[in-house]
C-alpha cells in the first residue's frame, strides 16, 4: 500500500521545489483531504508547504535539466533515484523467445549512447558492444502467445523468471539488468531475483540497436523463421485482442439485407411485367394464380395454350407447381376456353426466357433469405431470437455495424429508421415518432394503439441489451434473446391483463445459467466436428499416396464436413488421438518425438492442414517455422 511521503519533489520550468507534506497515518486520508481541498487554497496550503526551492541559473540550465529528467534519469528499483547506469545485461523479448544480451562495460552512460548511435549502421561495431549471452526459445506458438500477453500487461511469466534465474550469474553482487518496460521491471522486482532493474535512457538505446541487428546477434537461428514467427505471433496476438471471428463478421449481413431489399423491388416489378406480357395470350391465368413465383413457372410450363393438349404430362406439371389438383384442372379448362390472342413463336420464346429468369430470381431470393438467417444466427443470435433475423439485420445495416448498434442507447434504437419523421416533428414541434424499424416487429402489431409506444420503448431496451451481449460475448448463443423475448411477451400480457411480470434480475440469472451450459455444448460440438472433419480430410488426401492401401471412394469433402458437423455430438471420445489435443481445442504435433518432446501448436482455427499452421487465412509450414526450436530445445 502506498505510504504517505514526508517530502515530494516538484519539477517546474523555473527550478526544483521540495514540498513538505503534513503527516498522516493512512494514505487514504490524505487522498481524501487533497481531493476536498483542490478548490480551497488555504486548506491545501495546510497540507502541503514549500520547504526549499532551487531556481535554474538560466534557460540553458533549465533545458539541460528537463532533458535529463525526460531521458537521463531512471528509477532503480529498491534504491533511491539515481542517474541511469550502464546495465551489465539487457533483456530482449522476441517472437521466438527471450534473449539475454551482455553489454560491454562503460564507465559513463553517455559514452555508450554515443557508441550505440554511431554503430546502428555498422553491424560489426555494434556486435563489439552487445553480444548474445543466453537464449530461451518458446516451446510452441501457444507459449509465445501467453508470454506476449503477459509482457504486454507488465507481468513476469514463469518462463521468463526461470530463464533469468538459470542464465544470470549468481556470484556478482551488484548486477544491473535493463528491461524495456517499467511495469515489467516492477514485476521482476517482486520476484526477488536478487538483481537491480533499470529501464529507459541507456537501456532504450541499447534495445533499439538489438532490435535492428538481432538477426546477426543470434546467428544460430534461421533468419527465415524469425520473420515467420513474428507474423504468426502478430496474427494470434491481434486476434486475441480484437476477438476476431470470421463467423461473426456483420459486413456480409449488411450487404445481404441490402441485396434482399433490392431483389424484392426487382421481383415485384418483373412479376408485374410478365403478367402484363403473358396476359395478352392467357388473361385468365392472372386471376387463378395471383402468386408471382407460381405464375412465372406456369407461364414457362404452359407457354402456348393452343398446344396444351399435345403435352401429356402438363396436368402433373401444373399440379406440382400450384400444389392443388383441382386448381390444376381449373387452369387447364381456362386455357382451352381462353379469350387471349394468338402470338408468334418468337414472342413466346422471349416470354419463356424472361419468365425463367423471374422464377430463378425468386428462388435465389429464397436462398438469400436462408443465408441471412444463418449469418444472423452466428453473428447476432440473441438479437435474432428477440425480433427476428430480418428486423435485426436491418437494425445492424442502419447502424453501420453490430458494434455501432451496441453503442446506441435504447432511445436511439427505438426511432432508428425514422430520422426524417423525427426531424420533421422537431421542426414543426409536433409529436415525435414512437418507432422506426421496430415497427416491423410482431410485438408492435400485437399491441393495442395506446400501448404501441410503451411496448416500442420496452422492446428497444431489450434490443440494446441483446446487441451488446452478441457484440461482446466470446461465444454468442441465442439463450439471452429467448429470455428477453419472453420478457416482452410478459409485458404485452401486463398491458392487456395487468398480470405482473417476473423481475429482470431473476430472468437474467436463469438466462446466464442456461447460457453457460449452451456455450459449453457449442464449444464441445465445434471441437468434435473439427476432429471428424480432419480425419475425413486426411483419409481423402491419403487415398493417392504411393505405398499406401487404397482408400474406398469417399464422399465430396463439403458433404463429408457437413455430415461430420451433424454427427459431432453423437461421436464418442477416443483415447488414441487424445495426444493431439490441447486445452484450447485440436492441435497439430510438430516434428518427431526424438527431436521435440511434447511440442504442440495451438490451432487458432478449426481448419487443420497437415504440415502447416493456418493463421487468419495464411498458411505457414510447421517444419520451417519451428526448425530453430528443435536445434535449441
Amino acid at each position: 500500500m502506498s505510504e504517505v511521503p514526508h517530502y515530494v519533489l516538484y519539477e517546474h520550468a523555473v527550478g526544483y521545489a521540495l514540498m513538505k507534506v503534513k503527516e498522516f497515518e493512512d494514505a487514504g486520508l490524505i487522498i481524501q483531504e487533497v481531493d476536498a481541498s483542490i478548490a480551497d487554497v488555504a486548506k491545501f496550503c495546510g497540507i502541503v508547504k514549500l520547504a526549499a526551492f532551487d531556481p535554474f541559473k538560466n534557460t540553458e540550465a533549465a533545458l539541460e535539466n528537463a532533458n535529463a529528467i525526460s531521458e537521463g534519469f531512471s528509477l532503480q528499483f529498491g534504491s533511491k533515484p539515481v542517474m541511469s547506469e550502464v546495465p551489465h545485461y539487457v533483456l530482449y523479448e522476441h517472437a521466438v523467445g527471450y534473449a539475454l544480451m551482455k553489454v560491454k562495460e562503460f564507465e559513463d552512460a553517455g559514452l555508450i549512447i554515443q557508441e550505440v548511435d554511431a554503430s546502428i549502421a555498422d553491424v560489426a561495431k555494434f556486435c563489439g558492444i552487445v553480444k548474445l549471452a543466453a537464449f530461451d526459445p518458446f516451446k510452441n506458438t501457444e507459449a509465445a502467445l501467453e508470454n506476449a500477453n503477459a509482457i504486454s500487461e507488465g507481468l513476469a511469466h514463469t518462463d521468463l523468471i526461470n530463464f533469468l534465474e538459470s542464465s544470470l550469474p549468481q556470484k556478482k553482487k551488484k548486477l544491473l539488468l535493463g528491461v524495456n518496460d517499467s511495469k515489467l521491471a516492477g514485476s521482476l522486482t517482486e520476484a526477488n531475483l536478487g538483481i537491480q532493474l533499470i529501464f529507459g535512457g541507456v537501456v532504450t538505446e541499447i534495445l533499439r540497436g538489438v532490435r535492428v541487428h538481432f538477426a546477426h546477434l543470434a546467428k544460430d537461428l534461421p533468419h527465415h523463421s524469425l520473420a515467420k514467427a513474428q507474423l504468426s505471433l502478430g496474427h494470434s496476438y491481434s486476434r486475441g485482442k480484437v476477438k476476431f471471428d470470421v463467423h461473426r463478421v456483420d459486413n456480409m449481413v449488411i450487404q445481404s439485407i441490402a441485396l434482399l431489399d433490392q431483389l424484392d423491388k426487382d421481383i415485384n416489378l418483373f412479376g408485374m411485367r410478365i403478367r402484363e406480357w403473358y396476359s395478352y395470350h392467357f388473361p385468365e391465368l392472372f386471376k387463378l394464380v395471383p402468386d408471382q413465383y407460381k405464375y412465372a413457372r406456369l407461364a414457362v410450363a404452359i407457354l402456348d395454350r393452343n398446344k396444351i393438349s399435345e403435352n401429356e404430362n402438363i396436368h402433373a406439371e401444373i399440379t406440382e407447381i400450384v400444389e392443388d389438383e383441382d386448381k390444376a384442372t381449373e387452369i387447364l379448362e381456362a386455357a382451352r376456353t381462353s379469350m387471349g390472342m394468338d402470338i408468334s413463336e418468337m414472342d413466346l420464346a422471349n416470354i419463356e426466357r424472361f419468365a425463367s429468369r423471374v422464377a430463378s430470381l425468386t428462388e435465389y431470393r429464397q436462398r438469400l433469405h436462408e443465408y441471412i438467417k444463418d449469418r444472423m444466427n452466428s453473428c447476432a443470435p440473441s438479437l435474432s431470437a428477440l425480433i427476428g433475423e430480418q428486423v435485426g439485420a436491418r437494425l445492424i445495416s442502419h447502424a453501420g455495424s453490430l458494434t455501432n448498434l451496441a453503442k446506441y442507447p435504447a432511445s436511439t434504437v427505438q426511432i432508428l429508421g425514422a430520422e426524417k419523421a423525427l426531424f420533421r416533428a422537431l421542426k414543426t414541434r409536433s409529436a415525435t415518432p414512437k418507432y422506426g424499424l421496430l415497427f416491423h416487429s410482431s410485438f408492435i402489431g400485437r399491441a393495442s394503439t395506446k400501448n404501441k409506444g410503451r411496448i416500442s420503448r420496452f422492446l428497444a431496451n431489450k434490443c440494446t441489451i441483446a446487441s451488446r451481449i452478441d457484440c461482446f460475448s466470446e461465444v454468442p448463443v441465442p439463450t439471452f434473446g429467448e429470455f428477453l423475448k419472453g420478457q416482452v411477451e410478459e409485458r404485452l400480457k401486463y398491458f392487456e391483463t395487468g398480470e405482473i411480470p417476473q423481475k429482470n434480475i431473476d430472468v437474467m440469472a436463469k438466462a446466464q445459467d442456461e447460457a453457460k451450459t449452451v456455450q459449453e455444448k457449442v464449444l464441445k460440438k465445434r471441437k468434435k466436428a473439427a476432429k471428424k472433419a480432419k480425419k475425413i480430410k486426411e483419409q481423402a488426401e491419403s487415398g493417392g499416396t504411393d505405398g499406401a492401401e487404397p482408400v474406398p471412394e469417399t464422399k465430396p469433402k463439403k458433404r463429408a464436413a457437413e455430415e461430420a458437423v451433424e454427427d459431432a455430438e453423437a461421436e464418442e471420445k477416443t483415447g488414441k488421438d487424445s495426444r493431439l489435443h490441447g486445452r484450447d481445442g485440436p492441435g497439430l504435433k510438430i516434428g518427431n518425438d526424438k527431436d521435440i518432446k511434447k511440442q504442440y501448436v495451438r490451432r487458432l482455427s478449426y481448419n487443420e492442414i497437415p504440415g502447416s499452421i493456418s493463421l487468419n487465412g495464411d498458411e505457414f509450414p510447421v517444419e520451417e517455422h519451428h526448425h530453430f526450436t528443435s536445434n535449441h530445445a
